[in-house]
């Protein structure tokens, strides 16, 4: 089983969003039993806060159920227990590491990465919680998603 962790600055948009997406693109594959997926934030800002409320109604629109999230922050334990730690932004990259214990794992395995690193155009996923461009976010967060499932089955770590 793969264990996914979607990681932003609260836990309350980006995070989430991409937590209940690859979710149900997994469950629609037939292979939701293959993977553990969550979201966590990198600031202690909004813990304990559902979604923002512009993120619940899109995704209550594309038809994904995000009730019972709530916002928790990421902790260095997050490092060890997940197969990939995947950020939004290159902020996020920064703080992840620091979570994490630091730049300098001795372990031989990046698990951080962006999650727009897994497709042709990397990037930050901007945070609509500025931008408002909720639509905008969520076209990224399923591309994102999308080349990193890509990976996934074509590398062989999920069969």
């Amino acid at each position: 089983m793969l264990k996914i962790l979607f990681v932003c600055h609260g836990n309350i948009c980006r995070s989430p969003m991409a937590e209940f997406y690859f979710k149900e693109l997994v469950k629609k594959k037939g292979l939701a039993d293959r993977f553990e997926i969550a979201s966590a934030a990198t600031s202690t800002e909004e813990l304990g806060n559902p979604p923002y409320p512009p993120v619940r109604q899109l995704l209550k629109r594309k038809g994904i159920d995000c009730s019972g999230k709530f916002a928790r922050q990421m902790q260095e334990e997050d490092y060890k227990y997940y197969d990939y730690l995947i950020g939004m932004d290159h902020y996020n990259y920064k703080n992840m590491q620091y979570r994490s214990g630091g730049t300098g794992r001795e372990d031989g395995y990046q698990k951080i990465s962006l999650l727009l690193d897994w497709t042709d155009h990397p990037r930050d996923v901007a945070d609509p919680w500025y931008t408002g461009k909720f639509e905008t976010t969520w076209e990224d967060v399923v591309d994102g998603c999308g080349g990193f499932l890509k990976y996934l089955i074509q590398t062989g770590k999920i069969m």
